[in-house]
C-alpha cells in the first residue's frame, strides 16, 4: 500500500530530477556561448560566473566578483585574486589578496586540503554533489612563531623575524617560514612553537636551496592552483537506474524524510478537516435542536411557567454559587426569585438528548398542577443555554432518607413512610388519568421523589416522560428508558408484553420495596444468598408468617408496612397483565390490609415466571386468613 506509493513517488521524483539535469546542461551550453570577463581573466563561464550574471549561468558556489578590475574569489574566510582559469585542465590559480609588492607581506588565512570536504560540494538543489574543487599541490608553507629556531631542515626554514610587527614583536617571538613539507607529512616542531598560517605552494618552488624572504614572497605571489571536478557531465551520461542509485545513495535519507513529512502532513490535514467537519455537524445539530425547542415554545404560548433569560438565571443563583447536586442531565443550583421565593434550578448539560429532555419536561409538568408533582416555576431557553426552575424542596430527595445510616438525616417513621407512599401513588395516578393526555414517567425512583418542608412528596424529573392519548393501553417506544433496578422488564424483554402505564406501576413497586427494606432491592453483598433479591426474601419471610421485626412499631404502623409490602409485590409482577393499575394500587394502600390477597412470588428474570399465575389474579379479592398478614 503505502510502500508502493512511496516507491512510485520516488520514481516520479527521480524522473523529474533527470529532466532538471538535462535542462541545466542545456543552460550551461547557453552560458558558454556568452561568457563574462574581468580584467585579464577572459571567458568566465561554467562552473564559474561573475556576480550579477544570469541566475542559471554557473554554479552558486563558484561565484566570482569583479573588484577594481580584478577577478576575485571569496573562499571560506579568505579573499583571493584569480590569476588564471584553465577550462582544459579544470584549474584556477589564486593569489592571497593580503600579499602586496612588499616582500614582507604575508598571508593571513590558512588553506589546506582539509578545507575541501564534502561540504564544498553541491547541495540538494544540484543533486548529487557533482562539482568539487580540490587543491592541486603537494606542499604547504607554514608560518611558525617560536622563542628559538625550530628544529627543522635549515634549508627549508627561513627567518621572517625582520618582517614581524604587532603581536609577534610584543611577545618577543621569532617568526619563521617552513617550506618544502608535504601536506601528508606531520610537521614536527618544538612545543614552544605555534603554527599561525598553513598556505599552499607549488612543488617546483621548494627545490632551490638557501631560500630568502624575497624568494618566499615571490613564490607566494605566483599563487597556487585549485582543480575542480565536473561530475555533472559524467552523471548526465549515465543510465537512469544508475543515476537513481547514486541519487538514493547520497540523498535517500532527506528524500525519505520529505516523503514521511508529506504523508504525515496529509494525515494531519485530513484529521484537521475531520475535526472541522465534526464541529460543523455538532453546531448544526445543536442549532437544529435550538430551533426545535423554540418552535415548541412558540406553539405553547399558554404555558404557566415564566420564561427567563440566562442572565436572570445567573442572577437567581448568584453566579451558580450554591450547587445542590449533579447528574447525567447537568447540575442543580439553589436560587432565589425577586419575591424571595426559593427555587431549585436545573442547568441542563450539552448532551444530545438534553434538547428532547427539555421539551419532555416543559411539555409535561409545564401544563399540569398537582400537590404531588413538582411545580415548574419557569425555564430558560436561550440558544444552547437551557435551564428549568422548580420550587425548592428543603428536605431533598427520598433516597437520602431511605439509604442513609443516620449520620445526617434521621430515619423517617413508618407512618411518614406510608404517607409518602400514598402521595407518590396519587401523583402517578394523576399523571396516568388526571390529565387530557396520559403521562408516562418512565423513571420513578427514590432520587426523583422530592420532599418539601412538610415531607409532602413531589414527583420530579420528567426528562424521560412521554405523552400518549388516554385511550392507548399499549404505547410505542423505540428504545428502553429508565434506571436499572426500577425499569420494567417489558422495556427490556420484548416477549413479556406490551409497554403501557404498567411500566410506571413496576417502578413504583420497586420504590415501595426499598422504602420498606431501607436498602437496594438487589444487594450482591448480602449476608445470606437468600437476601440478595429483597422482594423474594421478604415474600418468603411473610409467607411463612414470620415477624417482620419492626422494633417498637405500633400495630397501626405494622399494618402500614404490610400494605406497602403486599402492594409492592403486586406491582413488581413480571407480566404486566398481573400488575394492578395505579388507581388499584392506590385503592389497596388506602384500604384494609386484611382484605389484600398475597400475589404470586415475584421473579427477577422472565424464565422464573410461574405458568400458573397469569389468569385470574385479582389483588382486591379477599381470601382466607392463611394468606393474609
Amino acid at each position: 500500500g503505502r510502500l508502493n506509493i512511496v516507491g512510485l513517488v520516488t520514481l516520479v521524483f527521480a524522473a523529474l530530477l533527470n529532466e532538471a539535469c538535462v535542462a541545466k546542461e542545456e543552460a550551461k551550453q547557453d552560458c558558454l556561448s556568452f561568457p563574462s570577463s574581468c580584467g585579464h581573466i577572459q571567458n568566465i563561464s561554467y562552473p564559474f560566473h561573475l556576480k550579477g550574471d544570469r541566475r542559471n549561468c554557473g554554479d552558486r558556489h563558484h561565484e566570482l566578483v569583479c573588484e577594481n578590475n580584478r577577478t576575485t574569489l571569496y573562499l571560506f574566510s579568505g579573499k583571493y585574486y584569480v590569476e588564471d582559469l584553465s577550462y582544459k585542465n579544470r584549474t584556477i590559480r589564486l593569489v592571497d589578496a593580503d600579499l602586496d609588492k612588499g616582500h614582507c607581506s604575508i598571508p593571513r588565512n590558512s588553506l589546506s586540503r582539509y578545507n575541501f570536504s564534502e561540504s564544498w560540494w553541491y547541495d540538494l538543489v544540484d543533486l548529487p554533489r557533482f562539482q568539487s574543487i580540490d587543491i592541486d599541490c603537494c606542499y604547504i608553507l607554514y608560518l611558525v612563531s617560536c622563542a628559538t629556531t625550530p628544529v627543522v631542515n635549515s634549508s627549508n626554514c627561513v627567518d621572517f623575524s625582520s618582517c614581524i610587527h604587532g603581536s609577534f614583536s610584543s611577545q618577543r617571538r621569532n617568526l619563521y617560514a617552513v617550506v618544502g613539507v608535504s601536506e601528508d607529512t606531520v610537521l614536527e616542531i618544538p612545543d614552544s612553537c605555534t603554527i599561525h598560517v598553513a598556505h599552499p605552494i607549488r612543488q617546483f618552488q621548494v627545490e632551490k636551496n638557501n631560500l630568502s624572504i624575497s624568494d618566499i614572497h615571490q613564490e607566494l605571489l605566483s599563487g597556487f592552483d585549485l582543480r575542480w571536478y565536473d561530475y555533472r557531465s559524467y552523471y548526465s551520461k549515465l543510465p537512469f537506474k544508475e543515476r537513481l542509485r547514486i541519487f538514493w545513495y547520497y540523498h535517500g535519507t532527506p528524500v525519505r524524510m520529505t516523503l514521511v513529512g508529506f504523508f504525515t502532513g496529509r494525515t494531519l490535514i485530513g484529521l484537521l478537516c475531520m475535526i472541522v467537519f465534526l464541529v460543523y455537524k455538532y453546531q448544526r445539530r445543536h442549532l437544529s435542536m435550538d430551533d426545535t425547542i423554540e418552535n415548541f415554545l412558540q406553539s405553547h404560548k399558554n404555558f404557566h411557567p415564566i420564561r427567563y433569560s440566562h442572565s436572570e438565571i445567573k442572577a437567581m443563583t448568584k453566579g451558580f454559587k450554591d450547587k445542590l447536586g449533579e447528574g447525567g442531565f447537568g447540575s442543580v443550583f439553589k436560587g432565589k426569585l425577586r419575591s424571595g421565593h426559593l427555587v431549585a434550578i436545573k442547568v441542563l448539560g450539552m448532551s444530545k438528548a438534553n434538547g428532547q429532555d427539555f421539551i419532555s419536561e416543559v411539555g409535561t409538568i409545564g401544563t399540569i398542577h398537582h400537590v404531588n408533582v413538582v411545580r415548574l416555576v419557569g425555564f430558560c431557553a436561550q440558544g444552547s443555554k437551557r435551564a428549568l426552575v422548580y420550587d425548592f424542596m428543603p428536605n431533598g430527595s427520598l433516597d437520602k432518607f431511605i439509604f442513609s445510616e443516620g449520620e445526617k438525616n434521621a430515619p423517617l417513621s413508618w407512618e411518614r413512610m406510608y404517607e409518602i407512599a400514598l402521595g407518590v401513588a396519587r401523583g402517578i395516578e394523576y399523571l396516568h388519568r388526571g390529565c387530557d393526555m396520559q403521562i408516562l414517567h418512565f423513571d420513578i425512583k427514590p432520587h426523583n421523589v422530592l420532599l418539601d418542608e412538610n415531607f409532602v412528596p413531589k414527583i420530579s424529573d420528567f426528562g424521560l416522560a412521554k405523552l400518549y392519548p388516554t385511550d392507548d393501553s399499549i404505547v410505542s417506544l423505540t428504545a428502553a428508558r429508565g434506571t436499572l433496578g426500577y425499569i420494567a422488564p417489558e422495556l427490556i424483554y420484548k416477549n413479556i408484553g406490551g409497554i403501557s402505564y404498567k411500566a410506571d406501576v413496576y417502578s413504583f413497586g420497586m420504590l415501595l420495596m426499598e422504602m420498606v427494606g431501607r436498602r437496594k432491592n438487589v444487594n450482591a453483598f448480602a449476608e445470606h444468598s437468600s437476601q440478595i433479591y429483597f422482594p423474594s426474601w421478604i415474600y418468603d419471610h411473610i409467607d411463612r408468617g414470620e415477624d417482620m421485626q419492626l422494633g417498637d412499631a405500633t400495630e397501626e404502623e405494622e399494618n402500614f408496612v404490610r400494605k406497602m409490602i403486599i402492594v409492592a409485590l403486586w406491582c413488581i409482577q413480571m407480566n404486566p397483565v398481573d400488575r394492578p393499575s395505579m388507581s388499584e394500587a392506590l385503592q389497596m394502600l388506602e384500604g384494609e390490609a386484611e382484605l389484600l390477597q398475597m400475589p404470586p412470588k415475584p421473579s427477577l428474570y422472565p424464565n422464573e415466571m410461574s405458568i400458573e399465575n397469569h389468569a385470574d389474579n385479582n389483588p382486591l379479592v379477599g381470601v382466607s386468613t392463611s394468606s393474609i398478614i
